[in-house]
């Protein structure tokens, strides 16, 4: 067993930052002396100190030997995988070499419609062909869930050359669903099962959360370490366990997707995290939870307002694509006061200084993280105190543009293959005009990032009314060309 107490990356860069010389090499700032004055009294000195290069003492990400393999290694230990790898592009690197690491062009891969615009990125990298599954959808809510083992299953058997099956695990609302049965799905056929679990890097701290990924036998996972536990922005980590996925092919991928210049910044706040966790996890989650459940209990007694709680009563009540819920993410209806997502949204943050982390048509979410204190949760349960007071219930709910069902509105089915509609010829039309024309762009509804419309899909008028109605709503568009939506790139 590793010791756990060790920081070693951690250590040496402080060594490194601390170590009076004269440097002659990148970056151009030399350890703050040159950095704008605006800059530095924001942030302050000491962390340009330790903004540095791959010195001797540091490693190298792309061939570690010293200080980074010995952090990946404590990390592998602490998330419970064979091997890790630390990000400094995000986890969208990570899912991008997932994909990378496992097929090539042509392959099949399995995934929901509802995944995230990495996977969509990692398709144009590969060529990999997607055999996209309709998540489990929510009518009452207007939420997408999971994929369903039952669903898993029958796209393998119409499609048993597929190399992997990719899952998303938790959904942005901390939904989870099956992913014991869909890994023993996948193994059946031998192909790996992929997990973009960017939301789940806690998982394995605390018995009350969900089933980690890896313990629920997936073979490669990716965590965005910096979502919700104490790493920077930008700061994720892929893990992989088993014999499913070829390492080097891991490797290699990521040294095409991250950074020659690392930040060492970065790579240190993965160092530290897990340290903070494998140390003090099980009583930060605790205490995480505590908060958690203490804002969804008051809330959820506000008239007119609900939360997303397990198991949910409604819709779909308990089922394949809704096994589990992380508790310390916190979704609350607001539709019954009339109110959307996006308006419910403004108000809290404009009027009580409280910011949700994504609005939708007809809730808010929230995440709580060890980062969360009682005074918060105070300030969140005030503010939604004061907004169901003012906005009583009403039995004519928001007029939101709500899905009567996920599969009418996205598209599974794909007219070209996403790398071949993102290389074509293309035009940009009036938005009126795109109607039957293929894709060519990435088109998300921001956040959560899961795209309405991909190259190669076909547009239609389903999509390009959900699209102008959470625009109209006061969402926001992002991933395409013209993110005010008067204008889409289609296929020539």
């Amino acid at each position: 067993m590793l010791d756990q107490n060790q920081t070693p990356l951690l250590d040496a860069l402080k060594a490194n930052a601390t170590r009076s010389h004269a440097p002659f090499y990148m970056p151009g700032h030399k350890q703050g002396k040159g950095i704008s004055q605006p800059l530095a009294d924001l942030l302050g000195k000491a962390v340009f100190r330790a903004d540095l290069t791959e010195l001797a003492d540091l490693d190298n990400l792309f061939a570690p030997q010293g200080v980074i393999q010995q952090a990946q290694q404590l990390a592998a230990q602490a998330f419970g995988a064979s091997q890790t790898w630390f990000l400094v592009n995000g986890s969208t690197c990570g899912v991008e070499a997932a994909i990378l690491a496992t097929c090539g062009a042509g392959d099949k891969i399995i995934l929901p419609r509802n995944v995230h615009s990495s996977a969509i990125a990692g398709l144009i990298l590969s060529g990999a062909i997607p055999i996209f599954l309709n998540p489990e959808y929510d009518s009452v809510l207007d939420i997408a869930h999971s994929i369903t083992p039952t669903a898993v299953e029958s796209a393998l058997q119409q499609h048993p050359d597929a190399k992997a099956v990719l899952t998303v695990y938790p959904t942005y609302y901390g939904v989870c669903g099956d992913l014991k049965a869909i890994a023993n799905i996948a193994h059946q056929y031998n192909i790996p099962l992929l997990v973009d679990e960017a939301h789940g890097a806690h998982f394995s701290f605390h018995p009350q959360l969900p089933t980690p990924a890896l313990a629920a036998d997936a073979d490669l996972t990716v965590q965005s370490i910096h979502k919700v536990l104490g790493a920077m922005t930008q700061a994720s980590m892929l893990h992989i366990q088993g014999n499913r996925i070829d390492s080097d092919r891991i490797s290699k991928a990521l040294q095409l997707l991250q950074s020659t210049s690392p930040s060492y910044i970065l790579l240190a706040s993965l160092d530290a995290a897990r340290q903070q966790m494998a140390l003090h996890g099980k009583m930060l989650m605790s205490q995480t939870l505590q908060l958690a459940e203490e804002a969804r209990t008051k809330i959820s007694q506000l008239p007119g307002l609900s939360v997303l709680s397990p198991p949910y009563q409604g819709g779909l009540g308990g089922s394949p694509g809704f096994v589990a819920l992380d508790k310390t993410r916190l979704t609350v209806t607001v539709s019954n006061l009339g109110l959307t997502g996006f308006t419910a949204d403004e108000i809290l943050d404009e009027k009580f200084a409280v910011t949700a982390e994504f609005p939708s048509q007809q809730h808010l979410t929230f995440i709580i993280s060890l980062g969360n204190t009682a005074a918060d949760i105070h300030q969140l349960v005030q503010g939604f105190t004061i907004l169901a007071k003012e906005y009583r219930p009403t039995n004519a709910t928001v007029k939101n543009y709500i899905l009567q069902d996920f599969s009418t509105t996205f598209g599974t089915n794909l007219c070209l293959s996403v790398r071949e509609a993102f290389f074509a010829a293309s035009e940009i039309l009036p938005l009126a005009k795109t109607c039957d024309r293929i894709c060519a762009e990435i088109v998300c509804p921001y956040p959560p990032g899961i795209p309405a419309l991909m190259p190669g899909e076909l547009i239609t008028k389903p999509v390009l009314d959900y699209l102008q109605q959470i625009q109209a709503m006061g969402g926001s568009i992002s991933g395409c060309n013209d993110t005010s939506l008067k204008t889409l790139k289609v296929v020539k």
